[in-house]
């Protein structure tokens, strides 16, 4: 997709993140169904999973969502008609707290949220013969990364191959792209307009578990970070949080193949912050294109579709299993 081009009644960064997420086509036919299976946590926790597909001998595609993400995405659902398409077994492991219910643990998800990544695969692994790729969408791209970067050689045992889309790699920098201007107006606003209740809501579970006034007066993610990610999840602060769980800096720990798919114009993280080739190891294979916003990468006549992204990288996975 390094030569993708957007079409031309679709320019810009934020039109071309904002639109294919609301308007854009994003399957063929009827929209997927799926079965939802839940799962039990060692912390006395559940995670709910959404499958397509009971063919336990064909490709198995996991899907790792971005923030606030669900099966009901639009890249979700393009993914998985995409994967009907090929004959692929497909399932979307929710993060703590996206299923619609809130998770009952004093904890929720954040962008280096490695070991989960580690125990879904190995549940998927345990559920399913055939061999199993995975896509991270921008924060479950970043923690897909971050899985493959920790476990080494040793990641082979539950994915063949991987591929981050529109991943945040340095944090930090995200961050502070959409904590000013139009990406605060409006991304940020998006994000905090769901945040916030389900963090009161775990409050209420949990008394005590973080200042609910700080919480109120968060105004960016990086506010909400400081006083909930963070301390909730093993970091001092939000600083903290950014230096650790950023997947860019450690690429070239990878050993299984991996592809990390960015647009440059993405709102969500300047090109700037964009690994460069020589740095990130023989098993990444990087796509930067100059346009596709943030998970957009629509394509074709008004309103545009999105089975671009989805034939690409699950082509790309396929010659990688």
């Amino acid at each position: 997709m390094n030569d993708y081009r957007t079409p031309r009644w679709l320019p810009g960064g934020h039109l071309q993140t904002i639109w294919p997420a609301l308007y854009s086509r994003r399957h063929g036919g009827a929209p997927p169904v799926f079965r939802r299976e839940r799962w039990a946590t060692a912390d006395a926790d559940f995670v709910d999973v959404d499958w397509q597909g009971d063919d336990a001998d064909a490709t198995l595609l996991v899907l790792f969502h971005g923030l606030e993400g669900s099966s009901s995405s639009h890249y979700a659902q393009a993914l998985a008609d995409q994967a009907r398409q090929l004959g692929w077994r497909f399932a979307i492991p929710h993060f703590r707290g996206c299923s619609g219910e809130i998770n009952r643990a004093p904890r929720a998800y954040h962008s280096g949220d490695w070991e989960e990544i580690g125990w879904m695969l190995s549940r998927c692994r345990a559920l399913h013969r055939g061999p199993i790729v995975a896509i991270g969408i921008s924060l479950g791209g970043n923690a897909l990364l971050r899985f493959v970067e920790e476990g080494g050689e040793s990641a082979r045992d539950v994915v063949r191959a991987v591929a981050a889309v529109s991943a945040p790699l340095d944090l930090g920098a995200g961050a502070r792209a959409i904590g000013q201007g139009f990406g605060r107006q409006v991304y940020t606003r998006m994000f905090l307009r769901s945040m916030k209740p389900k963090a009161l809501v775990k409050l209420a579970q949990h008394p005590g578990l973080f200042d609910a006034a700080r919480l109120r007066d968060a105004r960016t993610l990086r506010d909400f970070d400081d006083v909930f990610t963070a301390p909730l999840h093993g970091f001092r602060d939000a600083a903290d949080y950014y230096a650790r769980a950023s997947a860019g800096p450690q690429l070239a720990r990878i050993r299984i193949p991996a592809l990390v798919l960015n647009a440059r114009n993405d709102p969500f993280l300047p090109a700037s912050a964009l690994p460069r080739a020589g740095t990130v190891g023989p098993c990444v294979t990087l796509w930067q294109p100059a346009h596709g916003g943030h998970v957009g990468f629509a394509s074709g006549g008004w309103p545009g579709s999105l089975e671009t992204m989805p034939a690409h990288v699950t082509g790309w996975l396929a010659a990688h299993r």
